[in-house]
């Protein structure tokens, strides 16, 4: 039977209003607007979209990085958050198919020798990320020899990439490319480390929202409403999931 749309508000805002984390860490998912500093993007339109669908009131808690997010998971801090996908933030939240899928890449100086993602794990060369990313998460698991050196955040990333001179700066492709147009001497590798996919995340145990939120999701990328919001933050280089 299927679930009725007053079960799925009392699960996802049981206070009649839907308190949805956003993550400024990610300028593709989410920034601040100029005037006003609230939130705007693909991740803020998302939850506005969906508050208008449950008719509930909307609230944004912001955080500058998705480690951070992740913290108050189980802290009843939110009732909704867009993150990446991990094996290890699924053992305290429940994720949606992604909505988009954007890069894990390497800024380096203009004059490194490294040329592509493969030739980073190396002894003795170490790697700048931002606590808890889900870059962090994925090269925790999967370097073997380069040196992880962590920040509070994935901006604070460069500039300890810059103060330090450490060999690169992991972080997501567009805003890293951004940063190496704005700064002479620096570049970003080809390719990627992985495909970092974003979903909607919500604690643990969401039996009656889950299928509403799959639905949600799924109607979002089909209509073009993902690829629209994408457009008019001007991120069009993210990748809409399939």
């Amino acid at each position: 039977m299927p679930t009725s749309l007053d079960a799925v508000v009392a699960e996802l805002a049981p206070r009649g209003t839907l308190r949805v984390a956003i993550n400024f860490g990610n300028p593709v998912l989410a920034q601040p607007d100029p005037a006003t500093g609230a939130p705007r993007g693909v991740s803020a339109d998302l939850a506005s979209e969906l508050a208008r669908r449950l008719n509930v009131a909307l609230q944004f808690k912001t955080y500058d990085a998705a480690g951070k997010v992740f913290a108050d998971a189980d802290q009843d801090a939110w009732d909704l958050a867009f993150m990446a996908i991990d094996p290890l933030r699924a053992e305290k939240v429940d994720f949606t198919q992604p909505y988009v899928i954007i890069e894990g890449t390497y800024l380096v100086r203009s004059d490194s020798a490294l040329t592509s993602v493969d030739e980073v794990d190396r002894p003795g060369l170490r790697v700048g990320v931002g606590k808890g990313a889900a870059y962090d998460l994925y090269l925790t698991r999967t370097l073997q020899h380069a040196e992880i050196v962590r920040a509070p955040t994935s901006a604070g990333a460069i500039d300890l990439f810059i103060e330090q001179s450490l060999d690169a700066a992991a972080g997501v492709r567009q805003p890293l490319e951004a940063y190496a147009a704005d700064h002479e001497g620096l570049r970003v590798i080809d390719g990627r480390f992985t495909a970092i996919e974003q979903a909607m995340a919500t604690p643990r145990g969401g039996d009656a929202s889950r299928p509403y939120l799959e639905s949600f999701i799924a109607d979002a990328k089909a209509s073009g409403f993902v690829a629209a919001a994408l457009q008019r933050s001007g991120q069009q280089a993210a990748t809409v999931a399939p």
